[in-house]
Parts: structure tokens; sequence; C-alpha cells
């Protein structure tokens, strides 16, 4: 059963110095792996789609799958092995081919489908080629075939196919400096968006007037269809000028590659809103950041916690957040135990060449906040897995984190001016290790108290 390779989060793995040796460790660790499950890809997938004899029914809609000559498959993201299993299972006998574009690793090989990474968080050659082989799937279908694509979070990276006088450094040069000034995600996917043309709705575009079916693994903020990945099947509703504006409010219109602005200024725009391309296509959000909070939050209760639910829309720079965050713990009323999560994603404005992520860089700013505070716990965490270019998921932080810091001769400060989080975290044995998720439904921060 294919099915049966969909990676299974086990509790052990999000183990730390603290969590292994406190009481409360355990249950932590439970809930932690409880809210990642949750938004396993495959599952996620198996709760929108059915099969009924020869009729796939996905979300209430019906598709007589003998009335289709072919069947292609598009997996685009980090959940793209996941999200594809249970439908190559379901559909077997209609023997589906296609092309799945993960972040790069070892996987097991999936039948009747070419495997080619892509590039990640910046795109690079394998993400251009990736393009490249989409572009050649997708041409020539017809209204008799039915495609399915399964997005994930990272796609916007993995796949690329810039208009042609865009090289790829200056895809990378453009990716780079946006994430460096703190550009929140949804600036940085309208950008893309007007550069590619597999990328708001330019994959529909291409694949029309075939059926399009898009399964979507939400890893942006309210879920926006066109933002996740980019939305390769979903219309766009930002413009041109937009995402010229962009470059002006961070000062880059002079300081970026003259392609960029030359296709922003002349490219065609990408399709809109009642488009009837989009009359081929069926979106569906089968997995999102919510969902995730809310296991946890299920499983807290479980254990015998109260539980609360701060909000799935949490953005901002990592340290503001972190400071907002800790002041919730610090001033809460409520019973103990508790544990309070909060979703979203946060940014984090470089100004060092440290190591981490946007999770630890939080977690790194909430030890001073906690300092000195007895029976109090942050734990920040990219429900992916792997927050920013690290291993670590994120890290562990209480009241004697900063005490524990100094024994080694270490404090927050100099780590935090170098957003060097993961070398802090790393000397004290707080980084959070499960490894690759499969999933990413965006982050999440737990507050505990005891």
């Amino acid at each position: 059963m294919l099915y049966k390779m969909a990676i299974k989060i086990m509790p052990e793995s999000f183990f730390t110095r603290t969590l292994a040796s406190h009481p409360y460790g355990k249950v932590i660790a439970r809930i932690l792996a409880a809210a990642v499950q949750s938004a396993e890809p495959g599952a996620a997938v198996s709760r929108f789609v059915e099969r009924q004899g020869t009729s796939l029914i996905v979300d209430g809609q019906k598709y007589q799958l003998d009335q289709f000559r072919r069947i292609l498959f598009i997996g685009i993201g980090k959940a793209a092995f996941a999200m594809t299993l249970p439908l190559v299972e379901m559909l077997a006998d209609f023997s589906p081919h296609g092309l799945l574009i993960p972040k790069q690793g070892i996987f097991e090989p999936v039948c009747g489908m070419e495997v080619q990474p892509g590039g990640h968080p910046v795109p690079d050659e394998n993400s251009l080629l990736a393009g490249k082989k989409v572009l050649n799937l997708v041409a020539g279908l017809t209204p008799d075939d039915l495609l399915i694509c399964l997005i994930s979070g990272g796609g916007s990276a993995l796949m690329a196919a810039p208009y042609d006088e865009i090289s790829l450094a200056d895809l990378q040069d453009l990716t780079s400096r946006l994430l460096a000034c703190g550009a929140p995600i949804e600036e940085i996917n309208t950008l893309r968006r007007h550069l590619d043309r597999l990328k708001g709705g330019g994959l529909a575009k291409k694949a029309f007037p075939a059926r399009v079916i898009s399964l979507i693994l939400s890893d942006v903020i309210h879920n926006p269809l066109e933002a996740i990945a980019s939305g390769p099947t979903a219309p766009d509703p930002s413009t041109r000028s937009e995402a010229l504006g962009i470059l002006s409010k961070y000062s880059l219109v002079g300081n970026i590659p003259k392609s960029i602005i030359s296709v922003l200024e002349n490219a065609p725009e990408t399709p809109k809103a009642g488009d009837a391309l989009f009359e081929q296509v069926q979106n569906v959000i089968v997995g999102s950041n919510q969902l995730a909070l809310e296991a946890a939050l299920l499983q807290a209760k479980s254990e015998g916690l109260y539980a609360r639910s701060l909000g799935d829309c949490w953005q901002g720079e990592a340290r503001t957040i972190a400071a907002e965050l800790c002041q919730v713990v610090k001033t809460t009323q409520e019973d103990r135990p508790f544990c309070l999560v909060a979703g979203g994603e946060t940014t984090v404005t470089l100004h060092g060449r440290g190591r981490g992520g946007r999770n630890q860089e939080l977690a790194l700013a909430a030890t001073q906040e906690l300092a000195g505070i007895p029976d109090v716990m942050l734990i920040s965490l990219a429900t992916d897995g792997q927050d920013g270019p690290t291993d670590a998921a994120g890290a562990v932080v209480n009241g004697k984190t900063v005490q524990h810091g100094q024994a080694l001769g270490l404090s927050p400060e100099p780590f935090l001016a170098d957003n060097d989080s993961y070398t802090f975290f790393s000397a004290l044995g707080e980084l959070i290790r499960p490894g690759p998720s499969g999933t990413n439904v965006n982050d999440l921060t737990f507050l505990f108290g005891f």
C-alpha cells in the first residue's frame, strides 16, 4: 500500500535537553507531534477525495474517470510525495503518470511519476529544469485530459519558469534581497507571480482546456489561493503595477537586475478572476495552519492541560512577536497547567551573518523576555521540520535558558545581533530536530505554564 509510506511523526523526535528531563516533557512532545501529524499530507488529501467506481469525488464534485483520455499528476512543494501517494494508489487502474517536484532529498519511487527536485528557499538550476518539464508535460492538453495538481509550501522556489529575459542569477538576486529586507511571503509571491510563466494562474493557463483539480496544502496566513506556491492554478488579484510598488517600498528598483523591471513593465498581465479558463479548474484547500493548531489544542486537553488558541494570524518581525507572546504568558490568568497556541509566520530582517530561522530567532528573543520567570516555557516550531536553512524545526525556551547559556559563557544578545540563533541553541541542546515532516502549514508557537 503506497499510502503507508507517509511519514509518521514520533513524539520522542521532539525531545531537547529540557523536554527530555521536564516532568511534562513527554506530554509536550505528544502535543507537538499531534499538531504536525494532523497536517500529514496524505491524510489531508484523503479527507477531500474518494473513489466510487469509475467516479472520483473531490470535495463533493464528481469526475467520470472513464471519460478522460489521460490522467496526469503534477506534485509541487515540500509535501509533493506524501500528497501524491494516496491518489496514485486510488487511481492505479487508470495508469496515471506525471512529475513530482519536491525539495531535494531521498525518496521512494512512485509508480508512473518522474521526480525532479528543485531548489529552496532560493530557486536554482534544478528549479528551472522542473519548470521546463512542467511546461512540456502540459503542452497540448485537451478537454479529454485530467490534470491533478498537488500543491504545497515551497513550490514557488522549487518550480521556476521565468520569462526568457530573466536569468537564474536575476531571480536568485531578487529573492535573496527580498528575504534580507524582511519582506513578507505575500509580497515575495506577488513579484514571483508576475515574473514567471507558471505562477499566478500560469499553470492553469498552459493546461487549458484540460480539466484541472488542485489540492492545496496551505502554508500562507488566511489561505489565499494566489499566494500558496504563488498560485499556479488560481486567479491573480495583483497587478504588475503593484509588483513594481513592492520594489519601490524596499528601495530595490535601482539595485536589482534591469530584466526584472523590464518584465514587470511589459509582460502580459496574469489571468484574473472571471477568466473562462478557471471554469475548468477546481481548487481545494485540504490542510492549513488552523487545522494543526486545533489538533494541538485537542491533544493538550486530552493530556489534562487547559488549552486555548491565540489565533492563526500572527505575523511580523520575529523579535516583536516574541515580545508580544511572552507578554501573554506572563500575564495570563489561566489555570495551570496550560497550553496556549499561536499560529502564523513571522519574518526576520537580517543584520548579521549567523545561522538560524524565524522560529529560532523568535525563541532567542524570548529568552530575555522569560529570564527568571519560573514554570513557563515557549516553543516555536516550523511544521515542515526545517526552520530556515538549518536542520532544526525550532527551539525550546524557559525561565532558565539565559542562566544555562551563561554557565557556558554564552549570552543571547550577541547571538541575536548576528542572527545566530542556531549556534546558541545548539550549544544548549535546545534545538528541536524531528527531521523533515513531509508537510508545511506555517509555524506554531506554544506557551506553557505549569
